[in-house]
Parts: structure tokens; C-alpha cells; sequence
């Protein structure tokens, strides 16, 4: 979320996100298609799928996801790629990386982040920076840390924090109703009890998401397909007896989604 949230502040588009997982390239004979395969083996014509992408859209945010699960011959191209600003592709021709921002993101040290209580001190977040920093530096050669312009750690997320996520959330969910011209109101208490059900110090914001997606998304889906919310009407989500209730137009009755 963070890296398309970049992509559509820098480049006004979150399609200038090109995420890469790299537990795909956990074997060595996996390497090649990140640039693509050289003269004379198969997949010569296609491309890599790391340069490729970055040839056709140079202006972008490139997410590399898990970088620790990849091969060590990964970093011998991600060295070139971090001091160079550039790779060449299987079939000779440079890919520009100068205006590309490159994130990479790694769950090394979470289970020390884990640990830490939620009303940490200031004392406590440089402790566990640093700890973080050194399961970095077990794992990881001096000279490809040496090229990484900055290394932040997160900590966990807390509730308030995870309240500003739904919001985040609901304005894209807003977005597609707006396709429609159905618009979303969501009371104060329904942020509140969306922001408590999707709550998982351990997980993050992974579980909101779901979240959402049963108690708002679907069940909106559902009105929809059953024409009991209609292009150009208001939809009002609110809390009745603990549980979310989305308030249809008039020509509906209300609708409990728990």
C-alpha cells in the first residue's frame, strides 16, 4: 500500500507500481528471468521481467517484496542495478533505472518488533532499530547494504493508526462506487468498530482488509446485484445494537451486514 501510495503521489498513477515477489526467484536457474534470457536459450524473445517492465514505464516505483527469499545471484544484478542506475537485458539493450524509485521490503528482524509493548519509548524504538539492523547485517553482504540509500524500520501498527487505514481504505471503495454514482457515508462508530474487528498487533493491516471486504464490500456487491442499491443513490453505514447496518434509499430496507 505504501509503494502505490508513492507511485500515485510522485507519477499520479498507481499503476506506476511494479511489484516484483521475489520468493519466485529463490533458485538460481531463476535469475535469468529478471533480465531475461540470453541468446540461444528459451524465453530470448520475451524479455525480462524485472527490465522489461521498467523499459516500458522508466517513471515508476519498483517493488522488490521479500527480498531476503531471493537467490544470492539476485544482489550480483541488484549491485549493478543500485550503483549503475542501469542493467542490460538478455538481448543487449540498457534499461534506464535513474528515475525508478526502488523499495524493497524484508520481514528479517519481525519477531524482535514483535516483542516490542505498545507504549514503547523512545529508548525502546532505537533499541529495537537496532537490533533490526543487525539481523540485516547477519543476512545480507556490507556491499549491497552500502548501496541502500535508507533503511527504515516499522513499528507496529496501533489502533489509532489503523482507524486512518480505514479511511484510506473506504476512499478507494468510494472511488468505484463513484463509478456508479453511489456515494458512501460511514458514521464515526462504523469506522471505530471496522478499525476494532480488523485490530491485529501480529499481522498488521492485512486482516482491515478483509475486513472490509465482508462486512462493507460484499455486502454491498449483493444490494447491488439484487437492484436494492441503484446507480445514483446514498448508501449510510452506521452501528445498531454492536453490529454494522447499511441504510439503503427509501425504496429498501435496511441491511444488517454483522
Amino acid at each position: 500500500e505504501l509503494a502505490r501510495a508513492l507511485a500515485a503521489f510522485l507519477f499520479d498513477s498507481e499503476h506506476a507500481m511494479v511489484r516484483i515477489d521475489m520468493s519466485e526467484y529463490m533458485e538460481r536457474h531463476s535469475v535469468s528471468r529478471l533480465v531475461g534470457a540470453p541468446p540461444g536459450y528459451v524465453g530470448y524473445d520475451e524479455g525480462g521481467q524485472l527490465t522489461e517492465a521498467v523499459r516500458r514505464r522508466p517513471y515508476s516505483v519498483l517493488l522488490l517484496d521479500e527480498i531476503e527469499k531471493a537467490h544470492q545471484d539476485v544482489f550480483n544484478i541488484l549491485l549493478q542495478l543500485l550503483d549503475d542506475g542501469r542493467l542490460t537485458d538478455g538481448q543487449g539493450r540498457t534499461v534506464d533505472f535513474r528515475n525508478t524509485v526502488v523499495i524493497m521490503t524484508s520481514n528479517l528482524g519481525s519477531h524482535v518488533i514483535a516483542e516490542m509493548p505498545p507504549n514503547a519509548d523512545a529508548r525502546e524504538h532505537e533499541r529495537v532499530h537496532d537490533e533490526v539492523l543487525a539481523v540485516l547485517r547477519q543476512h545480507f553482504r556490507p556491499e549491497f547494504l552500502n548501496r541502500v540509500d535508507e533503511i527504515i524500520v516499522f513499528s507496529r501498527l496501533d489502533r489509532e493508526q489503523l482507524r486512518h487505514i480505514v479511511e484510506i481504505q473506504l476512499q478507494s471503495l468510494r472511488s468505484r462506487l463513484a463509478q456508479r454514482s453511489i456515494s458512501l457515508d460511514v458514521d464515526e462508530a462504523a469506522l471505530d468498530l471496522i478499525a476494532e474487528d480488523g485490530y491485529d498487533p501480529t499481522y498488521g493491516a492485512r486482516p482491515l482488509k478483509r475486513v472490509i471486504q465482508r462486512r462493507l464490500q460484499d455486502p454491498l456487491a449483493m444490494a447491488i446485484l439484487e437492484a436494492r442499491l441503484r446507480d445514483g443513490d446514498r448508501a449510510h453505514v452506521e452501528v445498531r445494537g454492536g453490529e454494522l447496518v447499511i441504510q439503503t434509499p427509501a425504496h429498501t430496507d435496511a441491511l444488517p451486514v454483522g
